[in-house]
């Protein structure tokens, strides 16, 4: 599997593009502020053909630029809980927040929602652009977010990882997504870590929403926010 990255304008969004090899369809994930023209490079680099855009959750950070990179035709994949922030991620915003994005980024509140919305569910699995998804939801960061697992790795990235999780802001490199912006839920992210993350193999190679990429047997040994937390009876 073939994965590139490109860092958002603002808050450094991961927005990742995956492949089975140069020349096939691929998928784009969470394509955040001001990545279309890095995002169109990659795609004549590589000869890919966009075949839908996956969407970990709803906040505008990781859906910016979603309708543009859609076009009209492609599908936003999003959970079904997180589906009403497509309407109008804005809404979500505190006004000084906002009013600090249009002033240091030149993002102005103009949004139009995409065309094609598919809702996913727990436990989904997807077969989109010759690669295999699974659909974890897991809750706390929004109501909605998700984290997709590929049964794969990239090429190149070494023996010590034999799959990948794309983690939105579930989970960071030696942290977690926060829980006190409208919808977040400190309990609900305590058990998303339990039942979600925890049993993820160490083999995993986390791509997180922000910051570097790690590896869940890394973030078992390091990170406070597991370290600590024994995952639920029976996983």
């Amino acid at each position: 599997m073939l994965v590139r990255a490109v860092t958002a304008a603002a808050f450094g969004t991961n927005c990742y593009l995956l492949a089975p090899a140069a020349g096939e369809e691929c998928l784009i994930v969470d394509p955040g502020i001001g990545v279309e023209g890095a995002v169109a490079e990659l795609l004549r680099e590589h000869r890919w053909r966009p075949a839908a855009v996956l969407l970990t959750h709803g906040h505008l950070d990781h859906v910016y630029a979603v309708t543009p990179v859609c076009g009209g035709t492609l599908a936003a994949y999003v959970h079904a809980d997180d589906a009403y922030r497509l309407k109008d991620p804005y809404a979500q915003l505190d006004p000084a927040l906002l009013a600090v994005i249009e002033q240091q980024f030149g993002v102005r509140r103009r949004w139009r929602e995409p065309e094609r919305l598919v809702h996913l569910a727990d436990g989904q699995r997807l077969e989109l652009a010759g690669l295999g998804l699974d659909v974890r939801h897991a809750p706390g960061h929004t109501e909605g977010s998700v984290i997709f697992t590929l049964d794969t790795e990239p090429e190149g990235i070494g023996a010590e990882v034999d799959r990948t999780a794309l983690t939105g802001d579930v989970l960071f490199a030696g942290s977690i997504g926060r829980t006190d912006l409208p919808g977040g839920d400190p309990g609900a992210m305590q058990r998303s870590l339990r039942e979600v993350v925890l049993p993820m193999p160490d083999s995993t190679l986390v791509l997180p929403g922000h910051g570097p990429a790690t590896t869940m047997a890394r973030e078992r040994r390091t990170n406070p926010f597991l370290t600590g937390l024994a995952p639920s009876p029976g996983r």
